[in-house]
């Protein structure tokens, strides 16, 4: 599709960036100040393991093999952005309600079809 894809962690434990790199192509920037997560950081705290929905996307991820780990922060949640060229500014947010919360992937396919190619005036060369 030629859309450049970009990460924004909020920590990087032992190699999981490295480990990470074979599914990502794009470039991975570490937030150690949890800056881009807002002034107020979304959090789903120790209750949110009482959710059926989180032990539902606990048990989708270990079946598909995903394992994991318990090391770093952990409560922060997540989301997905699709920001277009110049002015056309977020055409997709998917913020995670509750650890594992997925974005649908057909919103996500629509968002990104929807980025109309930036072209540089005269000026700006």
């Amino acid at each position: 599709m030629g859309i450049p894809l970009y990460a924004v962690i909020k920590e990087n434990i032992k190699q999981e960036v490295k480990a990470f790199r074979p599914y990502f192509k794009g470039e991975i920037f570490l937030d150690v100040n949890k800056r881009f997560y807002g002034p107020t950081q979304r959090t789903l705290g120790l209750m949110g393991f009482v959710r059926l929905g989180v032990w539902k996307n606990f048990i989708r991820a270990w079946r598909n093999g995903f394992t994991g780990n318990t090391a770093g922060e952990g409560f922060i949640l997540g989301g997905v952005y699709v920001i277009g060229a110049r002015d056309q500014g977020v055409l997709l947010e998917h913020r995670e309600k509750e650890f594992g919360d997925k974005v649908d992937h057909q919103s996500l396919l629509d968002a990104v079809e929807k980025i109309k190619p930036s072209i540089r005036t005269k000026s700006e060369q």
